[in-house]
């Protein structure tokens, strides 16, 4: 008996529609039909409708969330739209998926959370390296492994997206026919977000608004990762912000064995073509690190390496591991198809991505610590 093909309407026909999830769905055909498109460009839509065979064209997201034949709603706008369009797409009993972040203030996640609870629909977070088969099925074993655990860094500094995407074999076109009030829609609506992630009249200066833009692009990505690797942190030591480049320290529990240990966060963006993201855990008598490439470029091999101390001869053990050769968005997508056909738990839910969001208000607050963050003044 043939599968079930889920019809997808993606809102957004930007650079990741078309360099990762448009040339995934296509190749996981047998899973998925790309379906119907909207975007605030119409000529990036038609140039997705057609490069894409995608049947359907909307002038706006409602439209497209509105058609009874969609089965599933891709958000791969900019953060700013993300709640709005999930909470629609969630009222018109939609399943979606969400490119993260899920958005950038807490309470506009609240108002996502509660939407969810009223649907039939169900949010799937894009949150693709905890997709990723190394990562799954090697990397958190090994860490699962350690009886304690001394210390964690997390790292993700990269060069220009343009590099990898140059190279992506995907020949994405721009395009720059937004309506006059595009513009100004988005900074509308950044800005009452920024004032939420910064509350109680606070000054919204650059470096916040930059500190919170990076952590919802790359940011996003890391934090969660370490979250589903470690866990929650206790606390946060110490933020230093120098755009764009941040570091962090954070303080944990380890939770077997009580031990306490710290995690070093770095991350940055500089003009060196290289894509260097990676975490490690060091325990006693091993450690372990998985690595990631650029996600732009398909197939690039994701590898665990674990180095240990040998218990007969006191040498040094080091083997790398790579699970698989199927890169993280096609698991990812796997796994949503069975969450959506087959009612399969979804890991990277709205509720999971809500954490992600109380630690950038960790940061935040530790990064600057002398604001009313409480309305307490």
């Amino acid at each position: 008996m043939a599968q079930r093909k889920l019809r997808v309407g993606l809102i957004g026909a930007g650079e990741v529609a078309q360099v990762v999830h448009l040339p995934a769905l296509g190749l996981l055909s047998h899973l998925y039909e790309a379906y119907a498109i909207t975007d605030i460009s119409a000529a990036a839509v038609q140039h997705c409708a057609q490069k894409f065979r995608i049947p359907r064209t909307y002038p706006t997201a409602d439209a497209l969330i509105a058609d009874p034949d969609v089965d599933v709603v891709f958000i791969l706008t900019s953060d700013e739209f993300h709640a709005e369009y999930t909470i629609a797409a969630l009222a018109a009993n939609k399943h979606v998926m969400l490119e993260k972040p899920i958005t950038l203030s807490l309470p506009s996640a609240q108002r996502m959370l509660a939407a969810e609870e009223k649907s039939q629909g169900r949010v799937f977070v894009g949150y693709m390296r905890r997709y990723a088969p190394s990562f799954t099925s090697t990397f958190l074993s090994e860490v699962a492994t350690m009886p304690k655990i001394k210390h964690a860094f997390v790292r993700d500094i990269v060069g220009p997206n343009a590099h990898f995407v140059s190279q992506s074999g995907t020949s994405p076109e721009k395009f720059t026919d937004f309506p006059a009030t595009a513009g100004a829609e988005r900074d509308t609506r950044l800005a009452a977000l920024f004032q939420e992630a910064f509350p109680h009249n606070q000054e919204i200066t650059d470096e916040k608004k930059l500190f919170c833009r990076f952590l919802g692009s790359l940011g996003s990505h890391d934090l969660s990762l370490m979250r589903e690797a470690i866990g929650f942190p206790d606390s946060v030591a110490g933020v230093s912000c120098n755009e764009p480049f941040y570091s962090a320290i954070f303080n944990y529990t380890h939770p077997a064995s009580g031990q306490k240990f710290s995690v070093t966060y770095e991350t940055g963006i500089d003009n060196v073509p290289r894509f260097d993201a990676q975490m490690s855990v060091f325990g006693e008598d091993k450690a372990v690190t998985i690595k990631y490439d650029t996600p732009y470029v398909k197939a690039l091999p994701i590898e665990v390496t674990v180095v240990e101390k040998d218990p007969e001869t006191g040498g040094r053990i080091e083997k790398k591991v790579l699970a698989s050769y199927e890169d993280a968005y096609t698991s990812e997508l796997r796994h949503l198809y069975r969450a959506v056909v087959e009612g399969a738990e979804i890991k990277t839910n709205l509720q999971d991505a809500v954490y992600d969001l109380k630690i950038f208000d960790m940061l935040y607050r530790a990064a600057w610590p002398a604001e009313n963050w409480d309305g307490t003044d």
